[in-house]
């Protein structure tokens, strides 16, 4: 009988995250203070983020041990299954093996808590009390509002106004775990109040949402803001996937010709990249793709540059590859890759070609996620669907070059309160999106005004 699914044992699970900085090719540009336009200072973070967290945004260490305390939580899902889509390599007729990592075993359907669950011990072990945040489509929401329920601490989650509307259900997770969730832009800050009063009818965005959830922590001696992606500390606790992965793979002698995600913030596609990007530092032959949307083109379309986190400009000025910090989206349903922003490891890593872009429409993604349910029977989440696009087009590559290949992907999460965004694709009521160029042009000037990394 041919083998489905590759496990690790308990005892197999990684006991350390992996730290890209140490094997970065080439110095990263710093963090600036948004005051000084200076490198920023572990102090500078304080009123952010719990020391140890700081600690670990900072770190050069390769290896940072994963705390027991985690691990036991990490116990309820991990380590996850790798799969091997037998059915749809039928389908596509193609000599590639397709291998993905089955994230949406979590109690939250997602990679996030592999984060959220980190987090939550060091602001408890750190003696905060409450924990603020923004949302997208509301994975990142539920996951920390599950651990933060855990830990025993109080979450206040924003949520971007179009996912609000369009994902009750993620809502709905959060109360249910404990959490409290607010559509932004929102009457519970400055911030918020603002924008209403000048756009009483905005959809909102993760760069408003950053800056209420900021707002909302800072100056609460007790409280501290919590963020999803982007940062440093998110990317490393996520490395768990890659990890697991190269262990799975290992167990049935394949190793990856081609790696792929979806790139919103950066978040799950480095959890499983990562640790393949030092392998391709160190001489490998291999492929790393991120896939994101046409609409939110960050890393294919958009100049690189310091840019801040919000809109507020209360985060510090990050290296990346920015559309600007109050850039509104378009409402399409991959509420997670809609950030205006990229991870500055991810930003860097694609200047120094060692990851590749590529942007796919709505309509091709959700074909592709379809296709997949077809075939597969896992239902994926919109974000995820960016992810099968790629694995698609990779594939149909492989075909016609008459090569063979081991594609592996992050199957970042299930798409089981996302099924209202199947109904307006299966119902003709989905479209495309595509960037006006005149959005690069804004995003160029905006970027111009701060320092050039």
């Amino acid at each position: 009988m041919r083998q489905t699914k590759v496990f690790l044992n308990e005892s197999e699970i990684p006991r350390q995250w992996y730290n890209i900085m140490a094997d970065m090719p080439t110095p990263m540009s710093p963090p600036l203070h948004p005051g000084t336009g200076k490198p920023l200072a572990a102090e500078d973070m304080a009123a952010i983020f719990p020391m140890n967290l700081i600690e670990q945004e900072m770190s050069p260490d390769r290896w940072i041990d994963i705390p027991e305390e985690v691990l036991e939580k990490y116990m309820l899902w991990r380590p996850s299954p790798l799969y091997r889509a037998y059915n749809l390599e039928k389908i596509l007729d193609a000599p590639v093996k397709i291998y993905y990592k089955h994230e949406g075993v979590s109690p939250a359907g997602s990679h996030k808590p592999n984060t959220a669950v980190a987090q939550a011990y060091y602001n408890k072990e750190f003696g905060i009390k409450k924990i603020s945040t923004e949302t997208g489509a509301g994975q990142w929401g539920s996951a920390l509002s599950m651990a933060c329920n855990m830990f025993g601490l109080e979450c206040r989650v924003f949520m971007v106004r179009v996912s609000y509307d369009q994902k009750p259900y993620r809502r709905l997770m959060m109360q249910t775990w404990g959490g409290t969730c607010f559509p932004s832009p929102s009457e519970e800050t400055e911030t918020g109040r603002k924008v209403l009063a000048e756009h009483p009818d905005s959809p909102g965005s993760l760069g408003i949402a950053i800056s209420e959830a900021i707002e909302d922590a800072v100056g609460n001696g007790d409280a501290r803001y919590s963020l999803g992606s982007v940062l440093n500390h998110v990317l490393l606790h996520q490395t768990i996937i890659g990890l697991e992965a190269q262990k799975q793979l290992e167990k049935v002698g394949d190793y990856p010709d081609v790696v792929i995600g979806c790139a919103g913030g950066g978040s799950n596609f480095a959890g499983l990249a990562l640790p393949f990007a030092r392998d391709k530092i160190h001489g490998k032959d291999i492929s790393i793709i991120a896939a994101e949307p046409s609409s939110c083109p960050t890393l294919t379309m958009a100049p690189f540059g310091y840019d801040f986190g919000d809109l507020a400009m209360s985060t510090p000025l990050l290296a990346m590859y920015s559309l600007g910090h109050d850039f509104v989206p378009a409402p399409i349903h991959a509420g997670g890759l809609r950030y205006h922003g990229m991870a500055p490891i991810i930003s860097h890593l694609v200047k120094e070609n060692i990851i590749e872009p590529r942007a796919y429409h709505q309509l091709e993604t959700f074909e592709a996620g379809v296709q997949w349910a077809r075939s597969e029977a896992f239902i994926p989440a919109p974000e995820t669907n960016h992810a099968i696009a790629s694995v698609i087009q990779e594939a149909n590559r492989a075909k016609e070059e008459g090569k063979e290949k081991v594609i592996l992907f992050n199957w970042s999460g299930h798409g089981l309160v996302d099924l209202a965004s199947y109904d307006a694709y299966l119902t003709g009521k989905l479209f495309d999106y595509p960037l006006p160029l005149e959005e690069i042009e804004r995003a160029k000037k905006v970027l111009g005004q701060y320092p050039k990394p």
